[in-house]
């Protein structure tokens, strides 16, 4: 797995290929942007998505996903609600057997389908695995230490893609569990909105940290519902991702969160963004998706409130903090 194509030309897309360029796999980065794709050939830079980082004189971008197809290992970098277009459009140019990781942290809006299902339906039969982990994008890129999940169910190939994305200052774990890997990440994005509100409205740390532990019993409990394991999600794709996205403004989410709490209008700040905040879509997938089941999840059902249905956000504290007192366990 020498020959690696990266699918997604935005921050976390760029450090990953950044990352296995320098460690010498020929890489390719395809983008639908065509000022990343020139900017990154010509200047080795991608200032639209990841500022300031040089690049890879080796690492090259193109916007044919036809070319892209030619690899031994595909990394699915897009945002989660436009992996299946893009898989679809790269069906069509695949060779057999290549395996394809995926990097997306959602759920799909309106199918409620992890991105797991997603690929199973659009490449049938393609080996596949999922990344995930408390990573930041420009860390990743600089070369500082990370450490990630590496979920998929062939033990023999999730092998095969540690060694070929590992790295001394990149260390995957693997697991089996593909399906409490990807809700760790999708519900933790939530979540670091939810953190992000209680900051920009200065509700004080002790809010935060019961905000991150009530959240992360509601990430346990769907993850359990879905098919995963608790055990994964207390792990590096849940609660490790958790503590990084609920803790620092370099978070999409988070930031999103503090400024939503700080009372802008959410039309404001998603019209001033280019990159996107994962958790504002996956809120409404998880919500819906629920909607009929005996599945306590308040906070991300609070979250769609005001994300989705203009609920207020001063009201909605109150009716999360007026709640039933109830056994922690529960």
């Amino acid at each position: 797995m020498k020959k690696v194509s990266v699918i997604g030309g935005g921050a976390w897309g760029t450090a990953l290929a950044q990352m296995l360029a320098a460690a010498g796999r020929t890489t390719q980065i395809w983008s639908l942007e065509e000022e990343v794709v020139a900017a990154i050939n010509t200047n080795h830079m991608n200032d639209l998505y990841l500022a300031g980082v040089p690049l890879h004189e080796d690492l090259r971008a193109t916007s044919d996903l036809g070319e892209a197809a030619e690899a031994e290992l595909i990394l699915l970098v897009t945002p989660a609600q436009f992996l299946r277009p893009v898989t679809v459009e790269l069906a069509a140019h695949l060779k057999p057997g290549v395996a394809m990781v995926i990097c997306a942290k959602g759920i799909e809006k309106d199918t409620h389908a992890l991105m797991s299902e997603v690929l199973a339906e659009t490449v049938p039969g393609a080996p596949q695995a999922v990344l995930s982990g408390p990573t930041f994008a420009i860390e990743v890129a600089q070369g500082l230490p990370t450490a990630v999940t590496l979920a998929c169910a062939d033990e023999e190939l999730g092998g095969r893609i540690v060694a070929a994305i590992g790295q001394p200052h990149f260390r995957p774990y693997w697991t089996d569990d593909v399906i409490g890997a990807q809700i760790g990440g999708a519900v933790k994005n939530v979540l670091a909105i939810a953190c992000g509100v209680v900051e920009g409205r200065a509700m004080g740390d002790n809010a935060r940290a019961a905000l991150m532990t009530r959240g992360l019993a509601e990430l346990v409990r769907y993850g359990v519902m879905r098919g995963g394991r608790a055990e994964t999600l207390m792990g590096l794709s849940g609660l490790g991702d958790l503590a990084l996205t609920c803790n620092s403004d370099q978070s999409r989410n988070m930031s999103l969160g503090i400024e939503l709490g700080e009372g802008r209008r959410m039309a404001d700040i998603l019209a001033e963004r280019r990159s996107v905040a994962e958790g504002a879509h996956t809120v409404g997938a998880i919500a819906d998706h629920i909607s009929p089941m005996d599945i306590e999840m308040p906070i991300c059902v609070a979250m769609d409130g005001v994300l989705n249905h203009e609920a207020d956000i001063d009201a909605t504290i109150r009716g999360l903090l007026g709640r039933p007192y109830r056994a922690e366990q529960e």
